[in-house]
C-alpha cells in the first residue's frame, strides 16, 4: 500500500523467492496471487497510486474515487480467496500454453 507496485516487488522478492520454493508454492500459481495482491495495493487509500491516476482522468476528488473503487476492491479479494482455494484455477492456462514434447 505504501509503495508502488514494482519497487514493493523487487524490494521483497530476493528475500521471499527463497521461502516460497522452499514451502513448496509453485511458482506460476504466486505470481499470479503476487500480481493480484499488489494490484489490490494499487487500488488501497490513501495512497493506491492508481487512485491518483484516476483521479487525474476523471477529475473528481479523492474520496469519490475510493469509493467507487471499493467494489472492484472486495473482487480482488474474493479472487484472492478463490485462487488460495483452489489454486489450479490460476494454472490452468499456463498448463494449456505448455506443449507437450514429441
Amino acid at each position: 500500500m505504501f509503495l508502488d507496485g514494482i519497487s514493493a516487488v523487487v524490494l521483497t522478492m530476493a528475500i521471499i523467492e527463497p521461502m516460497i520454493r522452499q514451502a513448496g508454492f509453485d511458482m506460476i500459481w504466486f505470481g499470479v496471487f503476487l500480481v493480484i495482491v499488489v494490484e489490490m495495493a494499487q487500488i488501497t487509500p490513501p495512497v493506491g497510486f492508481n487512485l491518483f491516476v484516476l483521479q487525474g482522468m476523471a477529475d473528481k476528488d479523492m474520496g469519490f474515487i475510493a469509493k467507487s473503487a471499493f467494489p472492484l476492491f472486495l473482487l480482488m479479494i474474493l479472487a484472492v480467496v478463490v485462487i488460495i482455494i483452489f489454486p489450479d484455477i490460476a494454472l490452468w492456462l499456463p498448463e494449456q500454453m505448455i506443449q507437450p514434447l514429441k
